[in-house]
């Protein structure tokens, strides 16, 4: 039978210069001499062969090594539930990457696939958040799911953790941006971060959203600004309406044509940690559904320091909704489909 998933509440906190992101969890080993399908090199890093190659292309040589009791943990019917599921600290197999369960090479080709659906502007940050945020394990603090049989026919991989639900289905799933809904947080130094969130890899995209707010005249910023935001339910916070209308906050139809330019810039820097194909697919969705269609909202309820630098806000439209609820540390849920 398929392992249970692990879920762990959020009790929420070094930086990593090129050369230690280079060297993957198998640095300094020895290549493995049973590995027919080995992409390490000598030296324990990753080979040539394994960082030419697409996150698809790694997924298919990782899903090949499996071994048969392998697969009975962490391989999975495409169709299975547990392939939609979403959350903030939890783990969807219980097999950690970093312990027995993997040869060095699969650790290998599971860091490398995670590096790869991530920009290379940010790949290095994105290590970072996961090593700060597993502890003493690291990324090793981390689990996989595989889903359908890659290479032969639909199918996605999903690595998790804590502050951590990532997806490379190569497009196996239909008019969903990632492969489905996605997480991504940080607790930078501590649970209860201070206002400015020094050190947090993603408070960037909060300080985008506030400028959008300068821009709003007193009216509209009666309509964008509320009290408190969503709960988080796991799965259920990205659940999608549907609806173009009576959805929180102010409507961008309510924006002019240069405060609607700020709002692109934040859905650009939302998108920017993510690999191009993946942030050029989640705007094609976007826009199918109607830019002006949706509603950007900022909640006053939430404001750590009380200095008007709103921590928790929303875009959402009828088949997407970012939510980002930066107190008192930085959660940030992402989903967007081409229907809800």
């Amino acid at each position: 039978m398929p392992a249970k998933t692990s879920h762990i509440p959020c009790n929420c906190g070094q930086p990593i210069n090129r050369r230690d992101f280079l060297k993957t969890t198998a640095a300094g080993l020895a290549v493995a001499s049973a590995a027919p399908l080995s992409v390490m090199a000598a030296d324990g890093t990753l080979s040539d062969q394994g960082r030419s190659g697409s996150a698809e292309t790694l997924v298919t040589t990782l899903y090949k090594s499996l071994s048969e009791e392998q697969k009975k943990s962490i391989a999975f019917p495409f169709d299975h539930p547990l392939r939609s599921k979403v959350d903030n600290n939890w783990f969807i197999t219980k097999e950690k990457v970093g312990g027995k369960f993997y040869s060095r090479d699969q650790q290998a080709m599971i860091r490398e696939i995670f590096v790869k659906i991530h920009s290379p502007e940010y790949a290095l940050k994105v290590i970072h958040q996961v090593e700060e945020d597993s502890g003493e394990a690291g990324f090793g603090d981390t689990s996989i799911a595989l889903f359908g049989e890659p290479g032969l026919g639909k199918f996605e991989f999903v690595l998790t953790g804590r502050h951590c639900t990532r997806r490379c289905d190569g497009n196996s799933v239909e008019g969903a941006a990632f492969g489905g809904p996605i997480f991504y947080g940080h607790a930078a130094g501590g649970a209860n971060e201070r206002a400015d969130h020094p050190g947090n890899v993603y408070w960037f995209q909060a300080l985008r959203a506030n400028q959008a707010f300068k821009m709003l005249d007193g009216k509209q910023r009666e309509m964008a600004l509320l009290d408190k935001g969503r709960g988080e339910q796991g799965t259920d916070t990205v659940k999608l309406t549907g609806k173009k209308t009576d959805l929180p906050g102010i409507p961008l139809t309510e924006l002019t044509r240069d405060q609607k330019d700020e709002v692109k810039k934040v859905m650009a820097d939302v998108l920017a940690p993510f690999r191009k194909e993946d942030a050029d697919e989640a705007i094609k969705l976007i826009e199918q559904n109607g830019f002006d269609n949706l509603h950007l909202a900022f909640y006053k309820g939430q404001d750590i320091g009380n200095d008007g630098v709103w921590d928790v806000l929303q875009i959402e439209g009828p088949a997407m909704l970012w939510y980002f609820r930066g107190a008192p540390h930085v959660h940030t849920w992402l989903h967007v489909r081409e229907n809800a």
